[in-house]
């Protein structure tokens, strides 16, 4: 290289990435990756990793090394182990309390099997196959299954989530080693705009961060505007439960820079902002850390790779406003002022930020990019369904016995998400809905399980795709109160600028609240039916006409239970508190005092090894009797 730190050239990038690329796949030690996204973090991946540490300073053949997200959330934290000759060990629930017993029983080959998720058949990603695979000739062990047949990862492929929980998110070096920043200088050196964006279009990518617009199109539409054209990427992820975003970049967030390096190549531009929420210090600590790595290697800043092409990134932190992540609201507050939509009479591609043209996708879009322009668009096209190409990230979470993070290719079922890999319901309990889309996304009933999951069929039976956010929930949940609860999220969130939305969450509020208060009245349900379209007619963004999807889908598919609390005073369910009691059933009771035990309000009465009573006056309906309730004794009526 012409200087020791800048790249000019997809050699000089070979020739580091081969030498860390040993480094992750024939370590000279036993390594260890710790799963240290927000996720492991908050489940105890910082104290495993700290006492890993103390337990094994350097020189001692072990190295302790952090990774982003390995996905599956619900065995967090996650640990790694694994060494040159020897299998890919991934430990689950590994606490400070075990985790240095677990690596000294790798050492020693003594493996304590209760611990272990799996064993890993093949550690490249996507990019890397026709690279040597590092476990080629290494025997498995017994007794212990295979990563890529455990149903939760055997349907997987990833695309976007590539690298995440394989290399260290603060390290440059190891993106090189998984073919990073390969395709931006390979577009620089050797294509032009057109031919990049033909490539994005050709490909299918649709947008990913709820709009599904396609790709390649907007690039070229920007492209044709004149003016300081700008790139900028969406990671204002505001839906409670979704996390897809926040996952991406802090496991890996050159592929994001890369991405956006790739689209300034396509539309000319030469500056670039990231909006990301505030609520994500370790996402923004680790894209400070990334984008001061490239610009040291050259791949940030004025004439990049002895090119006259240019390209800086700055970072801007939103308030966490919800309303934010629609393009134009987005945009005012990147200028400094307060996030409110405007009508798209002139759309963002030709008058946005600064009042020019601007290209706006999101994290998932924008990590997608490098791997098309390295793989092919043939090779993407061929995954997913005829509108709707690739692969989706989705968040699992609710009633579901395998909360994680999902990439799944387009087209998949409804059933295959929840069933294979969610692993179903927990508790023998029925599936009920599964909302995908957000708080502004529909509620899907158990009939069309058998779904294919795109763009299209999605919105045909009332809900939306999204960012990915994907809720499920089972007989317990009151479908009246799951409406209130996202209504009332959205109407904190509203801007508040237009009549439909702004007046229209109010009421709807107000009759969803009415209703789980046992005062519903006859024509309730007309009325919110008739505020819901009135919302999607004239509301002036994406938030306002998408705001009514969770009360007209419940409407639509669980209608009943809209009567049964307007016209019988019920909620079957037993979350509206106003119309249910909790009841014991004296024939199914066994008298083993676990309820009469753990009731807060000293409510229960009765004698071990006879039925217990249930004192209304007392009784706050917390329901910790029902849940704890082995026999089903407990009894909502």
């Amino acid at each position: 290289m012409q200087n020791s730190t800048k790249v000019q050239s997809v050699a000089d990038l070979e020739k580091i990435g081969q030498e860390y690329r040993q480094r992750l796949n024939f370590p000279d030690a036993i390594k260890i990756n710790i799963g240290m996204a927000s996720c492991g973090i908050a489940a105890g991946a910082q104290a495993s990793f700290e006492k890993a540490k103390e337990a094994f300073p350097a020189g001692t053949g072990i190295q302790i090394c952090q990774t982003g997200c390995i996905g599956f959330c619900e065995e967090e934290p996650l640990v790694e182990v694994f060494s040159y000759g020897k299998p890919r060990i991934l430990y689950k629930h590994m606490t400070d309390k075990k985790i240095v017993d677990a690596i000294q029983g790798y050492k020693d080959g003594d493996f304590n099997k209760s611990w272990i998720l799996g064993q890993m058949k093949d550690p490249r990603s996507i990019l890397e196959k026709n690279l040597d695979n590092p476990l080629s000739g290494v025997e498995p062990i017994d007794g212990i299954p295979l990563l890529e047949d455990i149903p939760f990862y055997s349907k997987q492929v990833k695309i976007a989530m590539r690298n995440c929980g394989y290399i260290d998110p603060d390290s440059i070096e190891e993106y090189f080693a998984k073919k990073g920043y390969v395709a931006f200088l390979s577009a620089l050196k050797e294509m032009n705009a057109t031919e990049i964006i033909d490539i994005i279009k050709a490909s299918g990518l649709r947008g990913r961060g709820g709009g599904g617009f396609p790709t390649g199109v907007k690039w070229a539409t920007c492209a044709k505007h004149s003016g300081n054209r700008y790139i900028i990427c969406n990671a204002d992820e505001g839906d409670p439960g979704a996390y897809m975003d926040r996952s991406i970049l802090e496991g890996d967030p050159h592929s994001i820079i890369e991405g956006m390096l790739i689209a300034g190549i396509a539309i000319g531009s030469s500056q670039g902002f990231i909006y990301v929420r505030n609520e994500y210090p370790l996402a923004v600590k680790r894209l400070v850390t990334a984008l001061k790595q490239a610009q040291k290697y050259g791949l940030l800043g004025d004439n990049i790779a002895n090119t006259d092409f240019s390209f800086n990134i700055k970072i801007s932190t939103g308030a966490g406003a919800f309303v934010c992540g629609e393009s134009t609201a987005l945009m005012a507050s990147l200028e400094g002022n307060v996030g409110r939509p405007r009508a798209k009479y002139v759309h963002t591609v030709e008058r946005g930020f600064r009042e020019n043209p601007s290209n706006l996708n999101n994290v998932e879009t924008y990590a997608n990019v490098p791997v098309i322009l390295l793989k092919g668009s043939n090779w993407y096209a061929k995954m997913g369904t005829e509108h709707s190409k690739g692969t989706k990230v989705f968040s699992l979470v609710g009633k579901i016995k395998n909360t994680g993070l999902v990439e799944v290719p387009m087209g998949i079922s409804l059933r295959d998400i929840v069933f294979k890999i969610g692993g179903g319901v927990p508790k023998k309990k029925n599936f009920k809905a599964v909302q995908t889309g957000g708080p502004s996304g529909g509620c899907i009933p158990e009939r069309f399980l058998d779904l294919p999951v795109d763009f299209q069929r999605l919105t045909e039976v009332g809900s939306i795709m999204g960012s990915g956010g994907m809720i499920v929930m089972d007989q317990d949940t009151c479908m009246v109160d799951v409406a209130r609860y996202f209504v009332d999220f959205l109407k904190e969130e509203s801007c508040g600028q237009c009549n439909p939305c702004r007046e229209g969450l109010k009421q709807m509020l107000d009759i969803l609240s009415r209703i789980c208060n046992g005062e519903g009245r006859e024509g309730d349900i007309e009325l919110l039916e008739e505020l819901g379209v009135m919302m999607q007619r004239f509301s002036l963004c994406g938030l306002g006409t998408s705001a009514a999807n969770p009360v007209l889908t419940t409407i639509l598919y669980f209608r009943n239970e809209y009567e049964s609390h307007i016209k019988e005073k019920k909620c079957t369910a037993g979350v509206c508190k106003a119309l249910f009691n909790y009841e014991i059933d004296a024939e199914a009771c066994t008298g083993c005092q676990v309820c009469f035990k753990k009731c807060p309000q000293e409510a229960i009465s009765g004698e071990k090894k006879k039925a217990h009573t249930i004192h209304q006056e007392k009784c706050i309906k917390c329901g910790i009797c029902y849940d704890g309730c082995k026999f089903n004794a407990v009894k909502i009526c």
